[in-house]
């Protein structure tokens, strides 16, 4: 058995807190979306800002801070004045000097965790006190602070679980378009690349190596290795509720793999929370709801052509289910603390949706019958998304936009590149100007 990380007594972090960068961007801090009718805000100041990837808590229990990283480090908003002029920016942690990685905000305290220098650290965004829980790679902290998550390469040292028997690969060319193929159609530039990268996905399940959960007990050092498995492990999110339960993905081509499951911190009830029931049916960008009972995901029933907002009672197993268009579909999805409300961040022509007018900030809300509206909040047409090709003038890369809404349900963040390099932004949900507001929509049933 691999030797597990050591807890290292080490001296405790202070971030030096001096005066703070200037401003950076010239570019307008607030405008009206001609096209939709909301305001947008910059909220950041600094280039190449960034808002916390979708599945991780930005903001404190009271909902009146926001936490976001920039090039200067870990900074907070205040969510209370928000829209009353210019945002009222806070430094917790300066990332000149020492890089700091902004990991997420605490579910019970007034506390946000961050990675330096191979540790984790926890400030408190109202001191600005910063201290050290111990050295190591994490990706999260459990939701009363007492658990850190991290991942071990190596085989269960009791033999229980061993190599699943090797699947058989086939190419994704012909896996995903086989029907057009076959009728002679010629696959668009955006089909042939979807195509490549689902081969290159489709890798991660010819040979998994096993690898564990590493949890750490942050008041005493103890750590469990547990809950192995032969599988590409991604997406780790321990509930907002249970301390010792934790949702994580098996990372593949999501046309082939059933990839969101549970487990427990002492490795049990290891679960499927969904299995596809239909070929080249494909569940995942799987995160919790605030409550802790419902894991929400992107469903398509198959790929690429019915699209739903769809999420599992971890209790029950009871499936939720919102039908959406096409056009509606983004490349993330978030949800309000209440369920009432959800996000998407769009997507431009090469992601899975392949849709040709998909680039838009949207809301979706929950109405009586079971179904959702879309509105549509900002036209993202200029923003570069990931894709690995050129696009609007850019080379490969570009951004997910990675959608929030603030508990207070007024506002719905992302990131983006709309303005040129990345800063982080909000839409107002209440229209500025109604006249213009785009109206409401609800499922066609087009496809």
């Amino acid at each position: 058995m691999r030797s597990l990380l050591c807890l290292l007594l080490l001296p405790l972090w202070a971030a030096a807190q001096t005066a703070a960068p200037a401003a950076t961007s010239d570019k307008p801090r607030e405008w009206m979306d001609s096209d939709t009718g909301h305001r947008v805000i910059r909220i950041s100041d600094e280039d190449n800002s960034q808002s916390l990837y979708f599945h991780y808590n930005s903001y404190t229990p009271e909902g009146d801070k926001m936490i976001f990283g920039a090039p200067s480090g870990i900074w907070a908003v205040d969510l209370k004045t928000l829209g009353q002029g210019t945002p009222k920016l806070e430094w917790l942690v300066d990332g000149r000097n020492t890089r700091v990685n902004p990991l997420m905000a605490a579910y019970k305290s007034r506390d946000f965790y961050y990675t330096s220098n191979g540790a984790l650290f926890a400030v408190n965004v109202d001191t600005k006190a910063s201290r050290q829980l111990m050295a190591g790679t994490v990706w999260g902290v459990n939701s009363d602070g007492t658990i850190a998550g991290g991942m071990l390469a190596g085989e269960d040292p009791t033999g229980h679980v061993q190599p699943p028997p090797p699947p058989a690969i086939q190419p994704q060319r012909q896996r995903m378009f086989g029907d057009k193929i076959a009728a002679g159609i010629p696959l668009t530039p955006d089909e042939e690349f979807a195509a490549a990268k689902e081969d290159g996905l489709s890798a991660r399940l010819a040979q998994p190596s096993s690898t564990g959960f590493l949890f750490t007990d942050l008041k005493t050092g103890t750590q469990t290795w547990t809950g192995f498995q032969y599988a590409s492990i991604d997406h780790q999110q321990f509930s907002p509720t249970d301390p010792h339960l934790v949702l994580y993905a098996h990372e593949g081509t999501w046309h082939e793999v059933d990839r969101i499951w549970t487990v427990r911190t002492d490795g049990s009830a290891q679960r499927l929370m969904y299995k596809r029931q239909m070929d080249m049916e494909i569940a995942g960008h799987e995160f919790w709801g605030y409550d802790g009972k419902t894991v929400w995901f992107d469903l398509q029933t198959p790929r690429s052509k019915d699209f739903w907002i769809a999420g599992v009672n971890v209790d029950t197993g009871k499936l939720t289910k919102y039908h959406i268009e096409r056009d509606w579909w983004g490349v993330h999805f978030n949800v309000s603390r209440d369920n009432t409300l959800f996000a998407s961040d769009g997507g431009d022509p090469t992601q899975v949706a392949f849709s040709q007018n998909g680039a838009w900030i949207n809301l979706f809300r929950v109405q009586p019958d079971g179904s959702v509206t879309r509105e549509k909040l900002v036209n993202m047409s200029k923003h570069n998304y990931v894709t690995g090709q050129t696009r609007l003038g850019v080379q490969g890369g570009g951004i997910e936009p990675n959608v929030s809404i603030t508990p207070d349900k007024k506002w719905v963040v992302f990131r983006s590149n709309i303005q040129g390099p990345v800063q982080v932004y909000a839409v107002e949900i209440a229209p500025a100007d109604p006249a213009k507001a785009f109206k409401p929509e609800k499922f066609s049933g087009v496809k």
